[in-house]
């Protein structure tokens, strides 16, 4: 239950103010119809944070747990300081029309999640704990709590969610658990 709920308010904050975030928010203003895309981020994420989440399965199951403490207190860090700098969106929302608003918003989020805050996040959440479906879980709810109400309510959410505060907030968390990382052993 832990590694869900921790998943799941990480990404959540780490995606405010995020490239996908954006993304989200012109896919909402163009096609206006919040369900295939709801359900376009949702495939999305799963397929994307699923294959993060064995790649950090799979590098705990390779490495001695002194070097993974060390290198999850790092990673831990970095996205620390990688979430305080801001996204620009460098995609054009007219990408793959023809898919359909679907298959747009699936291809335009598995790729724009690709080596992004929140893939990297859960690679480093998967290595740290050991629940595979509770990290997938966790960081897919969580990129919906973020997404979702873009999707929703469009430029007025994003207009009103103090985006700064979030990001130090996400920061916070994860240089946190980074500094813990570093200074208490991983349970095997």
């Amino acid at each position: 239950m832990e590694a869900l709920l921790f998943s799941s308010g990480v990404v959540a904050l780490a995606e405010i103010g995020d490239k996908t975030q954006l993304l989200a928010l012109l896919l909402a203003a163009r096609y206006r119809k919040p369900t295939p895309i709801i359900v376009g981020i949702l495939i999305a994420t799963l397929f994307n944070h699923a294959a993060a989440a064995g790649v950090g399965q799979w590098v705990t199951s390779h490495l001695g747990a002194e070097t993974m403490r060390w290198l999850l207190g790092a990673s831990f860090l970095g996205m620390a300081i990688w979430i305080m700098i801001p996204d620009k969106l460098d995609s054009d929302t007219r990408l793959f029309e023809r898919l359909g608003i679907f298959g747009a918003t699936f291809i335009a989020f598995f790729l724009a999640e690709m080596g992004d805050k929140t893939q990297i996040a859960t690679v480093a959440l998967a290595a740290r704990f050991d629940s595979l479906i509770s990290v997938v879980a966790g960081t897919t709810i969580g990129m919906l709590l973020a997404n979702v109400p873009a999707v929703l309510f469009g430029d007025m959410v994003a207009s009103r969610i103090p985006t700064r505060t979030v990001h130090t907030a996400a920061a916070t968390l994860f240089a946190g658990l980074g500094v813990v990382t570093l200074l208490m052993p991983l349970s095997p």
